[in-house]
């Protein structure tokens, strides 16, 4: 049965099921979540996630949130006060686990042969003098000094490990209202994974709530300067609607949780699923301008005929291109490929067959004035201006897009990968602030955790602790190293005197060792080791303290961490924080190029049995590398680095400019089909088709365009380059190609041309 048939027999049903299947698919909504941990965004089996987990198991899940203090001088009495104030605060809170601070790190130190243990700040100084012996004292605290205390005394950090299963959202607002409740004049900033989760989800929240209106009216009022009539705005939004609402109820439907990239779904719907639509309403405005006699239904009917095919067409290319994400190894890349395919396959149906059911029986309404004046608009200038140059000089067009693409291409070489995910929020926002002032005053904030398994107060086993600790020591970019080894180091300096064989160093025997460690449990909390060794002390970990601005010195410095580990028998494992998120940006790379092969193939392949023809393949496929090296090298010419956001970029890019090639195809092998010659059939081809697909192109730009007012960073680079993508696309499908087509005249586009197309 043909599609004509088809919809005037089951009219009714292809209205009514649509509409069933949309308001289904908004009741899993209410389940949904929003998950910013991106630890789940790998799979179990990454070998950084296992051995972090790990030592998690060993010592307890230590995700710190840092409050830092600036003052003039955080010894200053009011200072002092308030970091008690809100030290005690927090270890009062039931949401809280540990608390360090200057009132909690221990201060290990000999009195008349024993050894004491107090806390680094004891008693907050009133006097000058007494000041002045606290700063001092803490210079000589090497557990307090540039950990929890900046060495020129204007920064001081809390440091928060909250409670199980206490959730980020409750942690960060009783955090945030205890330093409300304690107010002063020193600034406060917040750092660590678990606020950059908590602004992560809120933003998420706030984009969604904000962006996804905003996006439906901009593409309301697009739709309507494009069309000057109401049913070219309200049916391509309908199907716009109605793909949102599949897209977004599938993810909990199907189990998942929304991620930070969930934000893109309904954005890509708003850009994406008024595709095929927009050319329905096109070409029925055009048909309607040009045969007044005909009815709506031959109009339609018409549209069918001619649309149908490369609409089916285009669609299924952008499907391929987006479920090439499916590729990646970020499960939310994955799972935002498997469910924007579905719905904009979804949307390719609705466009031929909801829009046209409802079209159908509508009266025809008024001719478009561009179709029955002579008045051009700016559109139709550019196009006629494409035209001419694209069949007049062709040379000269492809040669200024060949220079183009290579001083673009040069940038490739500078492309870097984000390792930061603090780089994810805006330049003056308080996590990137906080960041920079632990990189430059406490020695960083990533973290890489060495475990050691053995007898721990054995002398080979912590000497081999204390050797990687010292060998650290002239690591450029590591801040601190820090274990048992330290602690026992620092006992040794409280029982012994300066220049005893014993002092500062570890015991060349297990009995010294162990009753230091006594010495110190009986003066202190043995709670205290909790993070550091286990209760049978079998297993202890070296926590090492760095920071890295790039993938380059990262690697720099695990490389350096590993090869000194690897020299001891006793050292087992390497794991953090840091290492799941370096991972996280391989999988970006990785993803990156398996998505993009994926899809690259695919859409040639498809293209190439579309048109029967390898040379439509590789013609179809110019502007999508044409963008791809476009895109790279911009993002290396003005540093934007690969992240978590832009790694879904190429696979979308692709999906979506490869239509633009394919609608240009079709009519240009239409009208040679009628007997035209090359020059004519490119005009005509540009100054028709070319206005559906340049408002095609530009409807999808607007739509991406909201990103722009996101709260995230990654999100506004998103936007931008995506947007530069599809602007390369478009001036490919709407100058080069023609250019080459000019000059080439493939064969393909005449074969068969009179019986095998109508347009």
């Amino acid at each position: 049965m043909k599609l004509n048939a088809f919809i005037h027999r089951y009219r009714l049903w292809l209205i009514i099921v649509p509409i069933v299947v949309t308001v289904f698919m908004l009741l899993p909504l209410t389940k949904g979540r929003i998950n910013s941990n991106l630890m789940e965004y790998l799979p179990d089996d990454i070998e950084a996630k296992v051995e972090h987990e790990r030592l998690e198991k060993i010592f307890g899940k230590f995700e710190p949130i840092l409050i830092i203090l600036k003052a003039d001088d955080v010894l200053a009495e009011s200072t002092l006060e308030r970091v008690k104030n809100i030290n005690d605060a927090l270890k009062e809170s039931v949401l809280v686990d540990d608390v360090i601070s200057l009132f909690e790190t221990k201060y290990i130190r000999g009195e008349e042969g024993a050894m004491l243990v107090d806390p680094a700040v004891d008693e907050i100084p009133y006097t000058d003098e007494d000041r002045e012996q606290l700063r001092e004292q803490l210079v000589g605290n090497p557990i307090a000094y540039g950990i929890v205390v900046s060495e020129d005394f204007r920064y001081t950090t809390i440091i928060v490990n909250a409670a199980e299963e206490v959730s980020d959202e409750d942690i960060i607002e009783e955090i945030e209202k205890i330093i409300n409740l304690n107010p002063g004049p020193e600034s406060v900033y917040l750092n660590g994974l678990p606020y950059l989760r908590y602004e992560v989800q809120r933003k998420a929240t706030r984009d969604l709530a904000i962006l996804f209106p905003l996006g439906l009216l901009i593409m309301l009022l697009f739709l309507y300067i494009s069309f000057r009539e109401f049913r070219g705005v309200l049916l391509p939004f309908s199907v716009v609607l109605m793909s949102i609402a599949l897209a977004m109820g599938l993810m909990p439907l199907l189990g998942w949780d929304f991620s930070l990239l969930a934000v893109l779904v309904p954005i890509m719907m708003i850009a994406i699923a008024n595709n095929y639509g927009v050319h329905i309403v096109a070409r029925y405005q055009e048909l309607n301008a040009k045969q007044p006699q005909w009815s709506m239904r031959e109009i339609i009917d018409e549209c069918l005929v001619q649309l149908s095919k490369p609409i089916i067409l285009t669609g299924l290319t952008t499907i391929v291109g987006v479920i090439g994400l499916v590729a990646h190894l970020l499960l939310p890349a994955k799972q935002i490929g498997i469910v924007s395919s579905i719905a904009i396959g979804f949307a390719l149906a609705l466009s031929l067959l909801f829009i046209p059911s409802i079209m159908i029986r509508m009266k025809k309404g008024k001719p478009i004035a561009i179709y029955t004046t002579t008045k051009k608009t700016m559109l139709d200038k550019i196009l006629a201006w494409s035209a001419r140059a694209s069949t007049q000089t062709p040379k000269a067009v492809i040669l200024v897009f060949s220079l183009v693409v290579l001083i673009a291409g040069i940038g490739i070489s500078k492309l870097k990968v984000s390792i930061n995910l603090e780089q994810m929020m805006p330049r003056k926002h308080q996590l990137r602030i906080s960041t920079d002032i632990a990189n430059e005053y406490f020695g960083g904030t990533k973290i890489i955790n060495v475990l050691y398994e053995g007898d721990i107060m054995d002398p080979k086993v912590m000497g081999a602790m204390d050797k990687l600790e010292t060998d650290l020591k002239s690591v450029e970019g590591v801040g601190s190293a820090t274990s048992i080894a330290t602690v026992t180091r620092i006992i040794s300096r409280a029982l012994n005197d300066e220049g005893d064989e014993l002092y500062d160093r570890i015991p060349d025997d297990r009995q010294t060792i162990a009753q230091y460690i006594e010495f110190y449990n009986m003066s202190g909390d043995p709670e205290d080791f909790e993070s550091m060794v286990n209760f049978d002390y079998t297993q202890a970990q070296v926590t090492i303290q760095f920071s890295a601005v790039d993938i380059g010195q990262f690697n720099r410095i695990e490389s350096t961490i590993r090869e000194l580990a690897s020299r001891s028998e006793y050292a087992k494992a390497v794991a953090g924080q840091c290492l799941v998120e370096k991972q996280i940006s391989n999988s970006i790379v990785t993803g990156q190029i398996y998505s993009l092969i994926f899809a690259l193939l695919a859409i040639a392949i498809m293209l190439w049995a579309i048109f029967r023809s390898a040379t439509a393949g590789l013609l179809s496929s110019i502007p999508l590398f044409a963008s791809l090296i476009c895109n790279f090298g911009l993002m290396g010419w003005f540093g934007f680095p690969l992240d978590i956001g832009n790694s879904l970029l190429s696979s979308i890019a692709i999906g979506i400019g490869v239509d633009y090639t394919i609608h240009l195809f079709w009519r240009l092998k239409y009208e040679l089909s009628l007997g035209n010659k090359y020059s004519d059939a490119i005009t005509r081809t540009l100054t028709n088709t070319g206005r559906g697909i340049a408002i095609n192109a530009f409807s999808v730009i607007i739509g991406f365009a909201v990103l722009f007012l996101s709260g995230m960073v990654i999100l506004q680079t998103f936007a931008f380059l995506i947007i530069f993508s599809l602007l390369i696309c478009l001036m490919c499908a709407l100058v080069l190609i023609p250019a080459i087509s000019m000059l080439a005249k493939p064969g393909f586009l005449e074969r068969n041309g009179r019986t095998s197309i109508k347009y």
